[in-house]
């Protein structure tokens, strides 16, 4: 009984960090998406971009996804959160593969 007394509020604690790990993500048809990036996880190669119809794709990249600028190739380090992009993917089942993301602003 006092080990459940004891865990009880540390469960309570660490709930919101659990919930706040969640991110909520949309499968959309291939084709191209504007939006901007909530988040970027470069350890990942992935990011998370909301739509400009409010869905938001989660997106690892691949060897063969370009990522370019004002046309020019650019490096993953290039992506911030809040910044606008484009991106073309394709539907592979439930997953969402990038194949090209330009980063607009």
């Amino acid at each position: 009984m006092k080990i459940t007394k004891m865990l009880l509020p540390a469960l309570v604690a660490a709930a919101p960090f659990f919930y706040s790990c969640q991110q909520s993500t949309d499968v959309v048809d291939s084709g191209t998406y504007q939006g901007t990036i909530q988040e970027v996880e470069p350890d990942k190669d992935e990011i998370y971009v909301k739509t400009d119809d409010g869905k938001v794709l989660e997106l690892y990249f691949t060897e063969n996804t370009t990522l370019t600028h004002n046309g020019e190739t650019v490096p993953f380090d290039h992506l911030k959160e809040g910044g606008k992009v484009e991106v073309d993917v394709e539907k592979t089942g439930q997953r969402l593969d990038p194949k090209a993301v330009r980063i607009l602003e």
